[in-house]
This record gives structure tokens, sequence and C-alpha cells, in this order.
């Protein structure tokens, strides 16, 4: 197999704000679904799922052994998102509010 030589920081922050301005110019979860069906390898889309399924029990203080034997997500992965909606850059938190938002819209 090839290997390409490393992306520097600018061209590896160039090609996440150009990933970034794909998912924000779909406006519709159909749209990104398919995006990221298309992007993704199952098991990637498998980990990400993973890793927002748990996000609401976290935020709900409920303790990881519980969330696990709930989700079937490991320990592992629960304090990695833990971790991330407390120290992260708030990009969780972002889409907790504007998901809770949209579901408002749509279940009145």
């Amino acid at each position: 197999m090839k290997r390409r030589p490393p992306l520097d920081d600018a061209e590896k922050q160039l090609s996440l704000e150009l990933l970034a301005a794909a998912f924000a110019s779909l406006r519709d979860p159909d749209d990104v679904l398919a995006f990221l069906e298309d992007l993704c390898t199952p098991a990637e889309l498998e980990a990400m799922a993973d890793r927002w399924r748990v996000v609401p029990y976290l935020r709900d203080r409920v303790p990881y052994r519980e969330i696990h034997e709930e989700t079937k997500v490991s320990v592992t992965t629960i304090g990695r998102v833990a971790r991330t909606l407390e120290q992260g850059t708030g990009g969780y938190r972002l889409a907790i509010k504007r998901a809770a938002r949209t579901s408002r819209k749509v279940n009145p």
C-alpha cells in the first residue's frame, strides 16, 4: 500500500475546515446520513454513533457501568466521551442544544 507524506498542520486544518463546510452545507438529516455513509466505514459510523448515544446518559450523570449495561458501549469509550464533554471544544454541548431545539420543533 502506498503511503502519502504526512500533511503539515496548515494542510490538516484546511482539510478539516473543508470537511466541516461540507457538513454545514447539508440541511437535512437524510442528506447528512447519506454523506456519512459515503464518507465513513461501517466501523467508523458505529464508533461515532456509540459516542453520541452515551452523551444523554452522561449529561444526566448516569454511572459509567449503568451506561455500559444499557448501551453495551465500552466503559473506555464512555470515559473518553465524558472527558471530551468536560474538556473538549464544546461541540457536543452545541449539538445537544441544537438537537433539543430541533426535536421540539418536530415533536411539539
